[in-house]
């Protein structure tokens, strides 16, 4: 296939990069154009403008992925413009490009944080009614909904009309980590690394994460199966707690971990002060360490026909864990499954 993936030059555009290559022509469209290992071309964003129809300098694509986008969960209003200008907008303007193009799948990759900026019950499915709180959620959602505006909805399925023959995935990752990611996993492994004390052990929080291999898993399975359009939540088969993640990552410093149990509501009580003093231990940040994010990923496997997720999340944790300081990662320890040969 040729695949044009927006972003290619990003973390997850890497990773894909080193996945599809093998098996598929892959181009560009980024705001930087530099030379790639398996990359056939980079373009710019002035390439795809409408007045380069009927697109005669561009190669015919079978597929375009939606990556770029501006990142990083905020509430700050005053940046609320860049988020809707890169995340929706762009969002727009390449998906104008599919429709006039030959390509027949595009995968959007949006994000959990469309859909809800916390859980309230057991998990996050894809039949929940949008509520994002804050510019990236928001301008996620209106992304999604230029997109579903485009299209018809039956019985929660997307169904493109009057273009067919093409499919459309939304993508909805919860947090992707992996070899090279300095996310947040990556602040929490630098508080542990210092021998820093976790005060918060007395809250048995449970989080889905997202291991990279597992997303270029799916999105070959999105390219290459016959799978239906459709909003996908994507995420590891296994929750894990704040507490089993420092054991992790203790576990590859060998080290041991000092994870204290002090008293929920003497911890509840120090961030209601923090928030009257402005502290950093205030409520919002109480309440983001320690609440409940899991994320349903059932549908996505049964559109794909599978039972399980190639990568555990304890395995996926561990080899990111042993990224961020160039720690030898033994596969057989990973347990990395033989039957997705290739993929990794």
């Amino acid at each position: 296939m040729n695949i044009l993936v927006t972003g290619i030059h990003g973390f997850v555009g890497s990773n894909l990069v080193v996945a599809l290559k093998e098996r598929h022509s892959l181009y560009g469209l980024d705001i930087v154009a530099p030379e790639k290992e398996g990359v056939v071309k980079t373009f710019f964003w002035k390439d795809i403008e409408p007045a380069s129809f009927p697109m005669r300098n561009l190669p015919e694509f079978d597929a375009i992925i939606h990556l770029a986008g501006k990142a990083h969960d905020t509430k700050n209003r005053s940046a609320a413009q860049s988020y809707f200008d890169i995340n929706t907008g762009l969002t727009q303007k390449i998906f104008d490009f599919f429709l006039e193009s030959s390509a027949k799948k595009f995968v959007f990759f949006s994000s959990v944080k469309a859909a809800a900026d916390s859980v309230a019950g057991d998990m996050l499915t894809e039949d929940v009614v949008p509520a994002p709180i804050g510019p990236y959620g928001e301008s996620k959602i209106a992304a999604e909904n230029y997109i579903l505006g485009k299209l018809n909805v039956e019985n929660g399925e997307l169904k493109v009309n009057p273009y067919d023959d093409k499919k459309v995935y939304i993508l909805r990752p919860c947090m992707i980590h992996g070899p090279g990611n300095k996310g947040n996993l990556n602040l929490l492994y630098n508080v542990v690394r210092k021998g820093v004390p976790w005060p918060l052990g007395a809250f048995e929080n449970r989080r889905s994460f997202t291991s990279i291999d597992n997303l270029c898993y799916v999105v070959e399975g999105l390219l290459t199966k016959e799978v239906g359009s459709g909003i996908y939540h994507m995420g590891d088969d296994e929750a894990l707690s704040t507490n089993e993640l420092i054991a992790l990552m203790c576990r590859a410093l060998d080290r041991k971990p000092h994870i204290w149990k002090i008293n929920r509501g003497l911890m509840e009580f120090c961030a209601r002060f923090g928030t009257l003093l402005h502290l950093p231990l205030n409520e919002e940040r109480l309440r983001k360490l320690t609440e409940n994010y899991v994320v349903s990923n059932a549908k996505i496997k049964a559109a794909l026909g599978i039972d399980r997720m190639p990568v555990r999340a304890e395995e996926g944790i561990v080899r990111t864990i042993k990224s961020f300081s160039n720690i030898k990662v033994n596969n057989s320890e990973l347990k990395i499954k033989e039957e997705n040969p290739g993929m990794y």
